[in-house]
């Protein structure tokens, strides 16, 4: 690997591991989504601090599946991009992103100069 972009090999065996995240992601989003029913609010079942601890673990279980879905997305996103070609060039800018970032943060859709400007931009 060179400072500026990845191998074809590079790129295949990131590919790999982004489908082996992608199917893991998969399976524990349905695992995740039984954790995150509706909790029953029967007091004969539950008892105040019961059906709180539950309502505190639906509330976990949810923001666990919420984040898994978002990190889901941005393997989808990116394994697009290398299917199209455009893996490894920066969204805003369309430069390359360095290949250090994308072996480090292979969902990373910009480059280190266009996201520190976009995380100066949130703040």
């Amino acid at each position: 690997m060179t400072d500026n972009t990845l191998s074809s090999q590079e790129i295949s065996d990131l590919k790999e591991n982004l489908l082996a995240q992608r199917d893991a992601l998969h399976e524990l989003l349905q695992r995740s989504s039984e954790s995150s029913e509706i909790v029953e609010l029967d007091q004969q079942a539950f008892g105040r601090v019961s059906r709180q601890d539950a309502l505190l673990q639906q509330n976990m279980a949810k923001a666990t599946v919420e984040h898994t879905a978002e990190h889901l997305r941005q393997i989808t996103r990116v394994l697009a991009r290398i299917e199209s070609g455009d893996y490894g060039y920066c969204v805003d800018c369309d430069q390359l992103i360095a290949g250090a970032r994308l072996t480090a943060r292979p969902e990373s859709l910009f480059c280190l100069t266009c996201q520190s400007k976009r995380e100066q931009t949130a703040n």
